[in-house]
């Protein structure tokens, strides 16, 4: 359970206080009153998020930092009496009740002021009333008010709210002649007749809907749009495209903004428009926000192959090479990341910075036999000495390093226990004369290094799963995200990174079953160290084809890929008019059709294993797609990859269901 007393303090701190808000009557008020209790149950661990959040009758509850800004303007006083326009949850009212001595709120929709009253009675403040009743007509009955406040945008300010302001009484409203220009403005009461108006700043609400506000066409809009059925929302909420080639995507890079990472995913292992899609995005991220690490679900060593031929240090990527041989060779052997390598290539030599050219890094850890051979080789060059100490170190691993599962079934045996310590005490020394070693050259002692950090884990990876599956998965995951912060660290505080993985690391596993087995994964422990520094995209489709094999080391095949589950994410996104579409999931977080997409449906995943036979056992699995993504790309019909080699070579067995 989350402690929500430590998650409004650091509301206060970095959402209040660090932009400069300094009123400590208001933010002990907000300190005292709990905003959990006020927002819809399934929205609860967004709470103390900078945000406004979605409520019942298509409205919202404020963003925490503007319920501050407006009752620090009403300049209150303990003995004063306010008037709220536009209950909504209560929350607000809640603040004003902590400062005044009583609080009238009135609103138009039955159903939340019903909802506010029985919560600020729950919670005890017995010192507010509540009104169903039209709010820009106000509360004569209870007036004059010392301070007034509206939660919501009018067209003008309501002559009535402003004959019930007390001489010296304060009104706050948001007033804009249109619902995407408003101003928060400030009215003071100086005679029965004279009244001076402050220009607050820049604000957007919803609508002030009632006889002295907007006319109720809005609310009628409004109330179409929730009738509309979730793939006519969904249409209207989307951008459209008809190529990868063409596609416009200014919009999602505004919606990217300073993200510092950007993780997209791909809902199967081999479909062409999921690796174009990827590569058409880093393309605009490199040239336009300048990132310069792509990190990919794929074995360090054979992403360095990438690295050095975009570096112009070897011939050519992919092709005739070592790298990329275990199964399945598809998944980045093929033409779609051979044509961005040739892109990325051409970039680096545009570039003169090292700092500035792109990198394309590793981060899986299933490379053991190729990493234990590169720290080899790395200090058979610099250090033959301890290079032999390490080649003995490494013995134990010698005999499963082309079927590693297998050396999990042994390593209970007392011979191979020592494994574990033999395979730390390289990486540690190669850490100890990190001095002396990245004198000579640097990149090349970080590439040493990361392949030894491989071998350490991928020996505890596979002692873990012959034992115990769920903690492998986890164990692969941290493996991900720790070298993804040494990639980091190694190119500097300034660096931005693209992340290449399936969508079930890059989603956050919070929003899926996977939490229930006690996993986590990459995209989580972004976020989670990252926040809303990093943005995760998903992708999905319906039908089509997709390079897959029907078992583990098993040959590729171009399979039929079935129509959606009639239950699943995927149907909904089918039924939309359209092929392919953009769909922002983050922003607004009031929007009805993120609103309603936030219910727990079936999401498909195809690996480098496809069974359609049992798809629906297989292949999907539950989780909130506005939770788990903050955008999704859809395509409706895909084809499969298509790879450079004509042979699938067998490689490791299966270490995780669909080899994800």
């Amino acid at each position: 359970m989350s402690d929500f007393s430590a998650l409004r303090q650091q509301m206060i701190e970095y959402q209040m206080a660090a932009r400069g808000f300094d009123d400590q009557a208001v933010l002990r008020a907000i300190n005292a009153v709990p905003r959990e209790e006020f927002v819809p149950t399934e929205l609860v661990e967004f709470a103390y998020n900078d945000s406004p959040l979605p409520i019942a009758a298509s409205q919202t509850i404020s963003q925490p930092y503007i319920v501050a800004l407006m009752t620090a303007a009403l300049e209150l006083k303990p003995e004063d009496r306010a008037l709220e326009v536009g209950t909504g949850s209560g929350y607000a009212a809640a603040v004003l009740a902590e400062m005044v001595s009583q609080v009238y709120s009135i609103e138009r929709h039955k159903i939340l002021a019903d909802s506010a009253r029985e919560r600020l009675e729950d919670l005890g403040y017995a010192n507010t009333k509540i009104l169903h009743a039209d709010g820009t007509l106000g509360w004569p009955e209870h007036a004059p008010f010392d301070a007034i406040v509206v939660a919501a945008g009018g067209p003008n300010i309501p002559t009535t709210l402003k004959q019930q302001l007390a001489i010296g009484g304060r009104l706050v409203i948001p007033v804009g002649a249109s619902l995407h220009t408003q101003k928060l403005l400030r009215v003071r009461r100086i005679s029965a007749d004279e009244y001076h108006q402050e220009d607050l700043g820049d604000v957007r609400f919803v609508p002030l809907i009632g006889a002295a506000g907007w006319e109720d066409e809005t609310t009628t809009k409004a109330l179409k749009k929730a009738e509309l059925s979730l793939p006519e929302l969904i249409y209207q909420s989307s951008e459209h495209f008809a190529n990868i080639k063409d596609v416009k995507l200014d919009n999602l890079m505004q919606r990217i903004g300073d993200s510092r990472f950007v993780l997209l995913g791909e809902a199967s292992h081999g479909t062409a428009e999921f690796y174009d899609m990827r590569a058409r995005i880093t393309r605009e991220l490199i040239e336009k926000k300048g990132f310069t690490i792509i990190a990919v679900e794929a074995d360090w060593p054979d992403a360095n192959h990438i690295n050095h031929y975009i570096h112009n240090t070897s011939a050519a990527p992919l092709q005739q090479s070592p790298s990329f041989e275990r199964f399945p060779t598809w998944m980045w052997a093929n033409h779609s990341v051979l044509e961005f390598s040739h892109w990325l290539k051409a970039h680096n030599q545009q570039i003169i910075d090292p700092k500035q050219q792109i990198g394309f890094y590793g981060l899986d850890l299933y490379s053991l036999n190729s990493s234990i051979q590169a720290v080899l080789n790395y200090l058979q060059s610099v250090d033959p000495q301890t290079a032999e100490i390490a080649r003995i170190r490494y013995g134990c691993l010698t005999p499963w390093t082309r079927d590693p599962s297998l050396y999990g079934q042994v390593s209970i045996n007392k011979q191979y226990r020592k494994c574990e310590s033999d395979v730390l005490a390289n990486l540690q020394d190669l850490l100890r004369n990190r001095l002396d070693y990245s004198l000579a050259d640097g990149e090349r002692f970080f590439n040493a290094t990361q392949n030894a950090r491989l071998v350490a884990n991928a020996e505890r990876y596979y002692r873990t799963m012959y034992y115990a599956e769920n903690n492998s998965w986890n164990q692969r995951d941290q493996h991900m995200f720790d070298t993804l912060q040494s990639v980091l660290a190694n190119r500097g505080p300034e660096a931005k990174a693209v992340i290449w993985e399936h969508n079930s690391h890059i989603g956050d596993a919070r929003a899926t079953q996977m939490t229930a087995r006690g996993e986590f994964n990459i995209g989580q422990l972004v976020r989670q160290h990252y926040a809303d520094a990093a943005y995760l995209i998903g992708f999905g489709t319906d039908h089509g084809t997709v390079a897959a094999a029907s078992e583990w080391g098993g040959p590729m095949e171009v399979k039929q890929v079935q129509p959606a589950h009639m239950d699943s994410y995927e149907r909904i996104c089918h039924e939309v008019n359209t092929d392919n579409f953009l769909l922002p999931l983050r922003q607004p977080l009031q929007d009805i059709t993120r609103t309603k997409l936030l219910t727990e449906r079936l999401e498909r995943a195809i690996g480098v294993i496809y069974r359609p036979e049992t798809e629906l056992q297989s292949h999907y699995f539950y989780a909130s797609l506005p939770r788990q993504f903050d955008e999704y790309i859809w395509f409706d019909e895909s084809s499969a990859v298509k790879p450079l080699s004509k042979e699938t070579r067998a490689g490791m067995p299966d270490t995780f269901p669909f080899g994800l």
